[in-house]
């Protein structure tokens, strides 16, 4: 009997690959199902440039043995927008007359190829990154993967519809102005936009460089986080970079606060249709346990407006200028339209945008202060290609109504799929959070998008199953073990209530603890002690802001203090532990197995 499974049927998200790969499937062989779905596909436009295949297989078979953990993209195949460096292919940025011969990888292709992932190849986009609408290139556009009719978004459409049609199971994007958003809601598909910095530019033909970052396309929310974990490595040779902790994707908070357009400030351009789908969306996130605010969004559409005013286009132009003056016909004449008018711009009027942008910013402060999250329609409407032929310009301009403001004010976002509205097209919101919060907006779009369970891009296969997420602490927050009287309903627990702290799990340490009942009081203290004859013992973990972390270490007296605690899962946190002096005169009660149970029989 032949077990072999048929892989065209297989999806190509994380999960269902890993799986496979422990039933015996060949990495290799996925790589030829990736170059056979391209020829199914049909698309020129998507590719515009692709590894060899006996190069590609020649790679999967040079893997290291099999263990996800170790290499958490282990033979998952992944696109590059061809305005990231991939060694031994050209980078053009959608511009022959540009482009040169990559040598080397950019930063995060080395991080990502590192975790074992698979590199095939280079994808189109919007040239120079410049546009909204997966058009704007020299080469045949790709077909949108959804609907062919439909404009498939820009700039890194290529990226976008090479995951959507399941080709590959997450590929590399950039966004400056929602280009890693955009593409995700028109070939419904998750696009992750993280915090500037968090993914180094390394390798990378600048847009804007002060407004640039990777994005990352995937068929799940898991999948994407995953792929930005592993591409997420401080980079000290980019003056931009930022260390980031990027925690596992957790359970959402509930209740969480999230802000949204009010009626007088929200626009669908006529779109009824996504008007209902936009609601519907809100009323799941209101079923999973979300506060609803709606807010006057003026302030973000105004900043908005910045992005291709003053300082910003003229930041473009530093990238092209020498081609635009030397060669202006190598630049599609679009591009060429929106970037030169730089040309009437001077320094004064940069420094003008960028006093405008600080005073707007901070108008828009108190509204992103209220709330936990912004939630917006990833896009107000759907365009058709005859559209942008009659017009180029009037509806990239729309396209980016939810977009633009994002990277001027520092947010990361996340665009995640919705039910798909009533007339079949797909349904899109974008989450957003202040800088370094990723996880947060991350956690509550894969709570949605568990809950819709829309298909996943155009491939048609379903969402896949996946154990429901542990609460964990979010990307400012600080997970502590506390072991005493700060658990809930005991004494010290204000201590941590009172300093934003929220309750996680309640779990065990690995065996290797002691714990004592100490001397002194009220309240009563134990002590946790590591030692080698331990046991485990019941903890609470609780989420502590970090800003709120250095107040609350005021607050531990001697014997105790906080280190390095281990739990019962193998992770570390940290956790309160006793000096080893400090239980000279104490009762050892570790065969209680916890303070509550000591407590329970001390009563």
């Amino acid at each position: 009997m032949n077990t072999t499974p048929d892989l065209s049927r297989l999806s190509f998200d994380i999960s269902a690959l890993h799986a496979a790969y422990q039933a015996g499937v060949r990495p290799a062989d996925v790589v030829r199902e990736a170059y056979r779905r391209i020829g199914a596909v049909a698309d020129d436009g998507i590719f515009l440039h692709l590894k060899a295949l006996e190069d590609l297989v020649a790679e999967a078979e040079a893997l290291p043995p099999f263990d996800a953990r170790s290499h958490p993209l282990w033979g998952i195949p992944f696109a590059i927008k061809d305005n990231i460096d991939l060694a031994g292919t050209p980078t053009t940025a959608a511009c022959p007359a540009y482009a040169y011969d990559a040598k080397d990888d950019a930063f995060a292709v080395t991080a990502l190829r590192s975790a074992g992932a698979l590199a095939i190849g280079k994808t189109n986009l919007d040239q120079f990154a410049t546009g909204l609408v997966g058009i704007r290139s020299p080469y045949p556009p790709p077909k949108n993967a959804v609907d062919p009719e439909i404009v498939p978004g820009g700039s890194s459409s290529g990226s976008a519809v090479a995951v959507a049609h399941g080709i590959v199971s997450f590929s590399l994007g950039t966004d400056t102005a929602g280009s890693g958003r955009v593409p995700a809601a028109l070939n419904n598909i998750v696009g992750l936009k993280p915090t500037l910095g968090a993914l180094s530019g390394t390798g990378v033909v600048p847009a804007c460089r002060t407004l640039d970052t990777i994005s990352i396309f995937a068929l799940t929310v898991q999948d994407a986080w995953r792929a930005f974990q592993c591409a997420a490595k401080y980079d000290p040779a980019d003056a931009f970079a930022r260390p980031l902790r990027t925690p596992e994707l957790c359970a959402p908070p509930s209740p969480v606060t999230i802000g949204v357009p009010n009626s007088e400030t929200i626009a669908f351009f006529g779109d009824a249709i996504q008007a209902e789908s936009f609601q519907a969306a809100l009323n799941t996130l209101e079923t999973l346990g979300a506060r609803i605010v709606p807010m006057d969004f003026t302030p973000f559409y105004k900043i908005a407006d910045m992005l291709y005013e003053g300082a910003w286009v003229a930041e473009r132009m530093t990238v092209i200028e020498d081609l635009l003056k030397n060669n202006p016909d190598a630049v599609h004449p679009v591009t060429r339209e929106v970037i030169s008018a730089a040309d009437r711009l001077s320094a004064a009027d940069a420094f003008r945008g960028i006093y405008r942008l600080a005073e707007l910013k901070r108008v828009a402060e108190p509204l992103l202060k209220s709330v936990d999250l912004l939630c917006v329609p990833t896009i107000p409407t759907f365009y058709s290609v005859a559209d942008l032929e009659a017009d180029p310009i009037t509806p990239n301009s729309r396209l980016g109504t939810y977009t633009n403001f994002v990277n001027l004010m520092d947010l990361c976002a996340i665009a995640v799929p919705a039910e798909p509205r009533s007339d079949g097209r797909p349904g899109s919101i974008t989450l957003l959070a202040p800088s370094g919060q990723d996880v947060l907006p991350a956690a509550v779009a894969n709570a949605l998008h568990r809950s819709t369970a829309p298909t996943l891009g155009a491939t048609g296969h379903g969402l896949p199953s996946a154990e429901q997420l542990p609460a964990g602490p979010l990307g400012s927050e600080i997970e502590i073990a506390v072991v005493g009287a700060h658990m809930s309903g005991l004494p010290l627990n204000s201590d941590l209530t009172t300093r934003g702290g929220r309750f996680l799990s309640r779990t065990c340490t690995a065996a290797a603890y002691r714990l004592y009942a100490l001397a002194g009081g009220p309240p009563a203290r134990p002590g946790l002690l590591r030692a080698a004859n331990g046991a485990s013992i019941e903890v609470e973990t609780w989420a502590l802001p970090e800003t709120a972390f250095g107040d609350f270490l005021r607050t531990v007296p001697a014997p105790l203090s906080i280190g390095a605690v281990r739990l019962a899962d193998g992770r570390e946190v940290k956790g309160f532990l006793v000096e080893a002096a400090g239980i000279d005169g104490a009762d050892d009660i570790t065969d209680h197995g916890g303070w509550r149970p000591f407590l329970a029989q001390a009563s």
